[in-house]
């Protein structure tokens, strides 16, 4: 009996990885998805998505990852409820190593996403959804002419605080130094917006809450003394890691590890393996966008696969 080869196996299942996943089985390329543990991405610490389309009145973050599942399996595709331990791009088939299994495919997409970097507090991630968010421009509608907090002091911390300004009353920066790191076009757009306040030289320490926020506790770290802020919203500004570590020598990343495309498309540095979403995305990190991302790399595998002449399921 000969052994299988997979013609494409998807690896992740977050928007990227699911709207390859419906792209590439209605292509009738029989694909494979690696879900990775937990499954759904970062949208299953989401409590609800307003700026889907598709959905006026909003959706859950875990109702939506499981909806595109669903419309997945519809078309054939076949999930794994495993982790990516390691992939070999060196020798064709690819070969991925899971938890429990060994795959031999033609194809990858990888869509692994980026994770949130988190503060580590004692009730940071039990209040996530519920006032502590890492994504101002996801959240920032449900913070009307309320106060909320955001911690970091780069652009991304600064960008998120001008955002939130056109919704919250108040919002305060909360910086571990006595300046900000960012560029010198954010600060001064910051120190000239009468709604940011800023919280110098201190650490959040905790969040206060039992069921929402509703305040922070923080520590001076020049002189040691400690306070609480009351807030209704945590928001972390202080970066994103993308989930390639397994990738590192297997195909091309920059500087800060994000995957990147060989040339317009998805494609990666190595022929056969195509990234999307969160993964080689630094800047938007929105469902839509990771989910678009998706479908062009389905489009680009599948070419792809007819110029190997891999046969698809009839």
């Amino acid at each position: 009996m000969a052994e299988k080869i997979e013609k494409l196996v998807i690896i992740g299942s977050g928007p990227a990885g699911l709207t390859a996943a419906i792209y590439a089985a209605r292509a009738n390329l029989d694909p494979v998805i690696v879900e990775g543990v937990p499954f759904g991405g970062q949208l299953m610490l989401t409590t609800l998505v307003e700026n889907y389309p598709g959905f006026p009145e909003g959706i859950t973050g875990p109702d939506l990852m499981i909806a595109m599942k669903k419309q997945a399996e519809k078309f054939g595709a076949h999930f794994i409820s495993d982790n990516v331990k390691s992939i070999d791009t060196s020798k064709r088939p690819f070969v991925i190593k899971t938890d429990a299994q060994t795959l031999k495919v033609e194809a990858i997409i990888i869509a692994t996403g980026a994770n949130a970097t988190w503060l580590g507090l004692p009730n940071e991630r039990r209040l996530v959804g519920h006032g502590v968010s890492s994504c101002a421009t996801c959240d920032a509608f449900f913070f009307k002419d309320k106060n909320v907090v955001v911690v970091g002091g780069g652009d991304t911390a600064i960008e998120d605080a001008m955002f939130l300004t056109k919704f919250a009353k108040s919002v305060t920066v909360i910086h571990r130094r006595d300046e900000l790191r960012a560029s010198k076009i954010m600060r001064k757009k910051a120190f000239a917006n009468q709604k940011i306040n800023f919280a110098w030289n201190a650490i959040v320490e905790d969040v206060i809450g039992k069921d929402k926020v509703e305040g922070v506790k923080l520590k001076n770290v020049k002189t040691g003394e400690k306070s609480e802020l009351k807030c209704d919203g945590l928001f972390i500004a202080i970066g994103y890691k993308p989930a390639t570590d397994i990738f590192k020598g297997k195909i091309e990343l920059d500087e800060k590890g994000y995957a990147v495309a060989a040339g317009r498309g998805t494609m990666s540095n190595v022929e056969g393996v195509f990234i999307a979403g969160d993964v080689s995305d630094p800047r938007y990190k929105q469902a839509i966008t990771a989910a678009a991302e998706g479908c062009k790399a389905a489009i680009d595998a599948e070419k792809y696969l007819e110029s190997k002449h891999v046969a698809k399921k009839e």
